[in-house]
């Protein structure tokens, strides 16, 4: 079987143009959408917005690759990094929450500058930690074995892919950098951003430059590809609908690196991007429902009760699995069971959450959809 990068015009991508146009102009609107409401929330709720985000994808983009981080850890590390917690707020965090913070800051900080080597080589440490199945960290690799992506159990392994050997890495980046500063919005050919995003991470990922890490790796440059097209930061949850369709992701991917045909691959890509544009659409009204409630019962709730209205806005979207119960709000709070149905019970009243369900099948729940402007 031959690889696309084996193929005799590698790298020269095919796919149809025309196919994507729809969706291209698709993106325009729904990009336009979300910077226009990003223009009209307030800076803290901007603040609040950027962060959360950020740390849905570093999540996200961690979970992708099977790893599992803390969604607290990420948040403190990304506010440390930006200048808005002190130093040392983020000692709980783990090496792998610094640094997935860290690369998704120097992404967001450097939208606007060209792709060079020293910009990945730094970004390599924040997604690998040293082991001894990490060779090269902040360098492409040099080892000699292939570079293959398999499943299976030795003896019965299925190889997947198997990239570029690793005398051949640096000629292969040097024209993958070249070709990524080309097709930018400035640069000599420039392609459109669905297009330009889509095969940025393919083409990398096909290379394969890294022992490690180069999924991640790979979602930034998209997302790179995709603020320079837009002329300011991306904040689009690429690899939150990505870890949804993980299987569709992998499935994309090893249909495409066995040819130079991607247009299977543009069109997942392109309207993976769309559905992500459109989730922070949703991220930024949540901020904003978020900020209302808050202010709707400022003065009128405990500690007690604001702690688990946070601690249920951290969730995010997607909202505390199952909804709070009586057991959940007395673990958070330490509150007694009187205590816990009387905080509740007023929680209700003040229209901040609403209720399911009868005694121990009692459920409850943020209420964004109400307006609390309207209120008396």
């Amino acid at each position: 079987m031959m690889w696309n990068w084996e193929q005799k015009n590698w790298p020269e991508f095919t796919y149809n143009s025309s196919a994507l146009e729809v969706l291209e102009q698709r993106f325009i609107v729904e990009s336009s959408k979300l910077i226009g409401a990003s223009s009209i929330i307030t800076d803290e709720q901007q603040q609040r917005f950027t962060i959360d985000l950020m740390s849905e994808e570093a999540l996200k983009s961690s979970m992708v690759e099977g790893e599992l981080l803390n969604r607290d850890s990420v948040a403190s590390s990304l506010l440390r990094q930006f200048g808005l917690a002190p130093e040392y707020s983020d000692h709980r965090a783990n090496d792998k929450e610094k640094g997935i913070a860290a690369l998704m800051v120097n992404n967001y900080q450097t939208y606007d500058q060209p792709l060079t080597h020293d910009m990945m080589f730094g970004w390599h440490p924040c997604v690998v930690t040293r082991s001894f199945l990490i060779r090269d960290v902040g360098q492409y690799r040099t080892g000699e074995e292939p570079m293959q992506i398999v499943s299976g159990y030795e003896g019965r392994q299925k190889v997947y892919f198997e990239a570029p050997p690793a005398t051949s890495v640096p000629e292969e980046m040097q024209a993958f950098v070249t070709w990524f500063n080309d097709t930018g919005p400035t640069g000599s050919n420039p392609l459109p951003p669905l297009t330009r995003a889509a095969i940025a991470h393919i083409y990398f990922v096909s290379i394969h430059p890294f022992d490690d890490g180069n999924g991640r790796i790979g979602r930034a440059l998209s997302e790179k590809a995709l603020a320079q097209s837009l002329g300011r930061p991306a904040l689009i949850a690429l690899s939150h609908v990505i870890e949804k369709t993980r299987s569709e992701y992998y499935s994309q991917l090893e249909r495409n690196q066995k040819g130079l045909d991607t247009d299977s691959w543009l069109l997942y890509f392109a309207n993976t991007t769309l559905d992500a544009a459109k989730h922070s659409q949703k991220l930024v009204k949540f901020i904003v429902q978020k900020s209302r409630l808050l202010e709707r019962v400022g003065g009128q709730i405990n500690e007690r009760q604001e702690t688990v209205l946070l601690r249920m806005f951290a969730e995010g979207l997607d909202g505390f699995k199952g909804g709070i119960s009586a057991s959940n709000y007395i673990r958070i709070t330490g509150a007694p069971p009187t205590t816990t149905t009387n905080d509740l019970s007023k929680l209700v009243k003040l229209g901040a959450l609403t209720k399911t369900g009868e005694r121990k099948g009692s459920r409850y729940w943020l209420n964004l959809g109400r307006d609390f402007d309207s209120e008396k």
